[in-house]
């Protein structure tokens, strides 16, 4: 009886759990859809509200516009080059002997034949006079050789003297002669030697730091000499060009036709000197495959300098009239290259191909594609599509636009 009583009680429990049970699910899954709805609203706010946003930056993205030109394009070829004197003579003496004076200003401009320094010539006037004597008394005695040989001649037709002793006279005054010869070369190295003693510059130019002081011995073995003097005016830069370039440069140099040359500075902002194309080295170095060419130019402000490196253009060819594109406006794909032509009404770019020729500093030549007067986009090409809406960013764009639309 008390057992059958216990399982009533526990059911009658069990129902009682479960009716208290049922009421709570239900409001747990209530708000457990209610946080879901809210979530999935969020995320899907997070998602559309700035892609529309994006949508509408993207309509009116600001480029940077330039026209498409036709102009004359000037095709260079770059090199490193080195001034070098048109010619650098270095001033030695041709005697040696004691250095007198030192005529010149250090960086003095002089020209050929202008007294440089002198030598002391005393030595040398005791030679002169010393061969001056030697010369008189070897004269004085052919000359007497001279009347005796005669003497003999005229006694040895009337057999009163044997062939031998004019035979002996003759050779005395051949002898006698050559010693005059002797005295006499002498005496004109000796005034060569006195013309030596001026130290004189043997071209124009442009004298370099005294490299000896007066009193000082100078021989003829110095090697450093007493001065360098360069020609600076004209100057010569040396550089070299790839030999895949050489048939161009001769061409041109064969027709007659002289090339220009450009002297730039160091970082190719500041242009030095404009000279032409002298002439091409007769050999390629094998080493770098490359071919020294020689360029002159005036150089009357001395803005080039010896040993100084600059950077050189050769100008080999110009482009007439070429259709030209800033370099910025191409842009590369799969399918080739292409560039964004602005259509100035509607203010969209369009994508269109092109066919690029060469390249020189920001522009570029094209072949094919677009045509002068119409604008490419040349920056802020990011996120524009075929068909896009843009706008233009900055002042010289507007400007740009207004002599496009100026031109239609």
């Amino acid at each position: 009886m008390n057992n059958s009583k216990i399982p009533t009680t526990n059911k009658k429990a069990n129902s009682k759990t479960s009716s208290r049970s049922t009421p709570l699910h239900r409001r747990l899954s209530f708000w457990v859809i209610m946080f879901l709805i809210v979530v999935a609203v969020g995320i899907y706010r997070s998602k559309h509200a700035p892609t529309s946003a994006k949508g509408k930056g993207s309509q009116l993205a600001p480029v940077v516009v330039a026209l498409v030109k036709s102009q004359d394009v000037p095709i260079y070829l770059d090199a490193l080059g080195s001034v070098t004197p048109t010619y650098s003579v270095t001033v030695r003496t041709q005697i040696n002997g004691t250095l007198m004076r030192v005529l010149y200003r250090e960086g003095q401009i002089v020209k050929a034949g202008d007294l440089l320094a002198e030598i002391d010539s005393r030595p040398y006037l005791a030679q002169l006079t010393q061969f001056e004597g030697q010369l008189a008394r070897d004269q004085a005695q052919l000359a007497n050789a001279k009347i005796d040989l005669k003497r003999y001649q005229t006694l040895w037709k009337q057999d009163s003297v044997s062939q031998q002793t004019l035979a002996t006279q003759a050779a005395l005054v051949k002898q006698l002669e050559g010693t005059v010869k002797l005295d006499e070369g002498q005496l004109q190295a000796t005034k060569v030697n006195l013309i030596y003693c001026k130290i004189t510059s043997p071209i124009d130019g442009r004298i370099g730091l005294r490299l000896v002081d007066p009193g000082n011995y100078v021989q003829t073995t110095d090697t450093a000499g007493i001065a360098v003097v360069n020609m600076l005016n004209p100057i010569t830069v040396i550089f070299s060009i790839p030999e895949d370039n050489i048939p161009e440069v001769m061409r041109k140099t064969y027709a007659g036709e002289g090339l220009r040359v450009d002297a730039y500075d160091r970082q190719q902002n500041k242009l030095l000197a404009e000279g032409k194309l002298l002439t091409v080295d007769n050999q390629i170095d094998p080493t770098t495959g490359t071919v020294k060419l020689k360029a002159q130019f005036q150089n009357e402000k001395s803005t080039l300098f010896p040993s100084q490196f600059v950077n050189v253009r050769l100008l080999v060819n110009i482009l007439k009239n070429a259709t030209t594109v800033p370099t910025a406006a191409i842009q590369n794909s799969a399918k080739g290259r292409f560039v964004y032509v602005l259509n100035t009404k509607e203010m969209t770019v369009k994508v269109t191909p092109v066919e690029v020729g060469i390249t020189m500093d920001d522009t570029t030549t094209i072949h094919s594609g677009v045509t002068p007067g119409e604008s490419v986009i040349t920056a802020g090409t990011d996120k524009l599509t075929d068909g896009a809406k843009v706008t233009l960013a900055g002042a010289n764009n507007s400007s740009a636009a207004q002599e496009k639309r100026g031109t239609a």
